[in-house]
This record gives C-alpha cells, structure tokens and sequence, in this order.
C-alpha cells in the first residue's frame, strides 16, 4: 500500500469526502476507490464501509441536499 492508496483509503472513510472531490483530487473514479478498498481492507471492513457508504448522500455531491451546509462554529459570548 502507497502514500496516495493510503490518503483515497482516509478520504473514502470519511463522511463528508464526496467521491467527486477524491476524483478532483486524486484523479481516482468512484468504481477505482471501492476497488482501492476492496483490495486493501479486511473482508469485514470493507462490508462495513460499503454499507456505510451506500446510504449516505453526503458521498456524492450531486445527491447532497443543498440546505446541508458545513458544520459552522458559532461563539454565543
């Protein structure tokens, strides 16, 4: 495992890394990384991550809903 399947691996974990942002970023389609983590993740794990991933919409930029806005932090001071 390499420095970038390393970094596509964190990315596709985390929630609000859209596949089309890991494509911008590393050029890698949608099909390549569950292909990357397939290979690279024990059996059990990429079942868990599969069935994470396949019911969030955050994971593709065009399914989001436009209201859902980043996490913004406000001081009540």
């Amino acid at each position: 495992m390499d420095y970038n399947t390393n970094i596509i691996i964190k990315l596709a974990w985390c929630d609000k890394t859209s596949f089309e942002k890991i494509k911008r970023i590393h050029g890698v389609t949608e099909s390549e990384v569950i292909k990357i983590m397939r290979k690279n993740l024990k059996p059990r794990s990429f079942k868990l991550w599969r069935t994470r991933v396949s019911g969030r919409s955050r994971k593709h930029e065009k399914k989001r809903n436009l209201s859902e806005k980043p996490f913004k932090y406000e001081s009540y001071v």
